[in-house]
């Protein structure tokens, strides 16, 4: 069987993030690029921090699904520059990590110097009278933030 370029990006669109289930590799702009070099599915990625604990899973899967598709070979390269960027998730993507209460980091142009703003919009009831509880969430790439109005914790995926 040969796999087409569109569908390994069919394909690669299926793998949810391990740590947020709710978003592509794709939509979080961890897949950066996906080529077919004669029988050899070559897909480039970028984790969102050098030494993310997901990355072997994120690497498996990848191999995984495309040989599963049809692929004969599969190579995963990782590439750390340039570094990944929350400025790379989809649209799409910020809005499933809000309905799955994590509020989505602000764009910022690559001026990422706030890593934690003091106003951000609870992904529950969209407040923005919240306050930082703690700089470190569940993993590297959160913090964890409380409702004012609404009472609820949540956390929010850091502009990197």
């Amino acid at each position: 069987m040969v796999i087409t370029l569109a569908e390994v990006w069919r394909a690669l669109d299926e793998i949810t993030d391990p740590e947020i289930p709710v978003v592509s590799l794709v939509e979080m702009g961890i897949v950066r690029d996906a080529q077919i070099e004669g029988d050899t599915v070559i897909v480039t990625m970028t984790p969102t921090f050098a030494g993310c604990p997901a990355l072997r899973v994120m690497r498996d899967s990848i191999v995984e699904k495309l040989t599963a598709r049809g692929a004969a070979h599969v190579e995963v390269k990782t590439v750390l520059t340039p570094r990944w960027s929350s400025d790379w998730l989809t649209d799409a993507a910020r809005e499933k990590l809000k309905a799955f209460g994590l509020a989505p980091p602000p764009k910022h142009g690559g001026n990422a110097q706030l890593f934690f703003p003091d106003q951000v919009a609870c992904p529950y009831c969209n407040s923005t009278d919240t306050r930082v509880a703690n700089h470190f969430g569940s993993t590297l790439c959160r913090a964890i933030y409380f409702c004012r109005a609404c009472q609820q914790p949540f956390e929010q995926f850091k502009a990197l």
